[in-house]
């Protein structure tokens, strides 16, 4: 039995759920890890999902909750507790419609991605859903020109990274 507050919040996180999908691929490199930190960004929002006022887009909250979620789990040594009950046990999302794995280019870019500190993936996770540098610069605290050469530099550095695992795109 789900309740219109449930109903409504899945409703919210499947229209959004590529964002569960880039948050926990870009911060977690096994698939165990990234299910886990899924799981845990799924409980975080449901948890905050009270204080969601309406404020800012949904999507835009959601990143928040994600990015903060996924630098904070990681920060934990990797004690691995299967208290998932503060989230109902129904909250499944659907599974996504395409396996990344599958393709190459994807894969080296993510592996280049895991070499970034947290704000740099930060910075590729909102440049990658096409945020402006404004918007990058609102979330993270910085100017829209910081932004501007943080994503830069951030670029950069992935090429970088990739030329030297000997990957050609």
């Amino acid at each position: 039995m789900s309740n219109p507050t449930e109903t409504a919040f899945l409703k919210l996180v499947n229209q959004h759920k590529g964002i569960l999908y880039k948050a926990s691929r870009i911060y977690a490199d096994s698939v165990e890890d990234r299910e886990d930190l899924q799981q845990e960004i799924l409980i975080q929002l449901w948890k905050s999902y009270q204080n969601f006022k309406g404020n800012s887009e949904f999507s835009t909250w959601m990143y928040r909750v994600a990015i903060n979620t996924a630098i904070t789990y990681l920060k934990k040594e990797k004690k691995r507790s299967n208290n998932h009950t503060d989230a109902p046990a129904h909250f499944e999302v659907q599974q996504e419609d395409y396996n990344p794995t599958k393709d190459r280019q994807l894969e080296i870019f993510y592996n280049a991605v895991q070499e970034l500190n947290s704000l740099e993936k930060a910075v590729i996770f909102y440049f990658m859903e096409g945020m402006s540098h404004k918007e990058i610069g609102n979330n993270l605290g910085l100017s829209e020109g910081n932004a501007r050469v943080k994503l830069n530099r951030t670029k950069e550095k992935i090429q970088q990274i990739i030329k030297k695992s000997g990957y050609e795109f």
